[in-house]
């Protein structure tokens, strides 16, 4: 095994490397060590540890991570584009061109994330098939208010997904940078469609907020979406006991919480196929 063509194969795909290692002699003679108490067939195990000292997670953490996005992405976008193909759903052209501009989003989101994967040398998991009755008979695409219940319930749970997941893309800036940036578009668009259940005519107006209070939700089929969402407590501090004018309202508002892997999926599930 030729280190010296190895070492020089690397310099031109990334000229850098050493800045984010040592020097490229001390990048030589670690490899050299490992070599001389590890099985030839171990070295390429080896050689994996140290560019993950240089390119922070492993490639399968990231590619899990991405695979795990398109998923909501997929379930986000074919939700959006159901929607608005469907006639005499939205009650206003504003209605419907908001829905449209969020569906392009989504789109967006999932043509940049299958890119992604595959230059990352993965397979972008496959699109499953959906059912947005949940399994507990919503009717989205032919009930407006319900369109909006859905619609909020589907981004709330990005926003706490894509959160969810920064621990582990902390070590690979470059991803975790496109993850924050559609972390912030789907909070935006979970305040919009609050805005406009908010605009619901009569007695179909809830009293709604941009933010999420306590895990206060006035529909039961979508509570585990807000799962947590009544903590107080962050870096182990209680915010109500800062100040005697903060409120379990105010210190719950001040913060999001994310939700794991598998309560986001079991989320998602309610409107997978099996």
């Amino acid at each position: 095994m030729n280190l010296q063509n190895i070492f020089s194969v690397i310099e031109k795909t990334d000229p850098e490397i050493y800045q984010r290692l040592d020097t490229r002699r001390d990048a030589m003679k670690q490899f050299r060590n490992i070599g001389r108490v590890l099985a030839l067939s171990a070295i390429p195990m080896a050689l994996g540890g140290i560019f993950k000292k240089a390119y922070g997670r492993a490639p399968a953490d990231v590619l899990g991570v991405l695979n795990y996005a398109l998923k909501l992405e997929y379930l986000e976008s074919e939700f959006y584009t159901t929607a608005i193909a469907k006639p005499g759903l939205f009650p206003t052209d504003a209605s419907r061109g908001a829905f449209t501009t969020i569906a392009n989003h989504e789109a967006a989101h999932v043509a940049l994330l299958k890119a992604a994967i595959t230059e990352a040398g993965g397979t972008p998991v496959a699109k499953p098939t959906f059912d947005f009755s949940g399994g507990i008979g919503l009717d989205p695409f032919n009930d407006y208010p319900t369109l909006l219940i859905v619609a909020q319930a589907f981004e709330d749970t990005g926003v706490r997904a894509y959160k969810g997941k920064a621990t582990v893309l902390q070590e690979n800036p470059d991803v975790l940078t496109v993850a924050l940036r559609i972390h912030s578009v789907e909070a935006r668009h979970a305040a919009h469609l609050r805005y406009m259940r908010r605009n619901l005519p009569g007695a179909l107006q809830p009293a709604l907020k941009p933010w999420i209070t306590n895990a206060d939700n006035d529909v039961p089929a979508i509570q585990p979406v807000y799962a947590g969402e009544d903590n107080d407590v962050q870096a182990t501090i209680t915010i109500t006991g800062i100040a005697t004018d903060i409120s379990k309202e105010d210190a719950t508002e001040a913060f999001d919480e994310f939700l794991t892997e598998e309560q986001v999926l079991a989320i998602a599930g309610m409107f997978i196929k099996p």
